[in-house]
């Protein structure tokens, strides 16, 4: 799966699943500065990726992943 196949899944999880207009979501958007997205939602989210992206993100790399391009870089690796 290419880097634009992840981020275009992963922005649709946004949009899809947290209510987030498609036009705020960027690469260098931070999910909680820019989205709005609290911690009871970001759990959600991980869950999200990981069962779309068939992965597992330890608790410990998911603190990591606060923006949607650190998001694309690191299920880009994972997979």
């Amino acid at each position: 799966m290419s880097q634009e196949e992840i981020q275009k899944t992963i922005t649709n999880i946004l949009v899809d699943k947290l209510g987030i207009t498609r036009s705020e979501v960027t690469a260098d958007a931070s999910f909680i500065k820019d989205l709005g997205i609290d911690s009871l939602d970001y759990a959600e989210l991980v869950m999200e990726f990981e069962q779309n992206f068939n992965i597992r993100i330890p608790d410990t790399d998911a603190e990591k992943l606060s923006t949607v391009n650190s998001a694309v870089k690191y299920i880009g690796e994972k997979m």
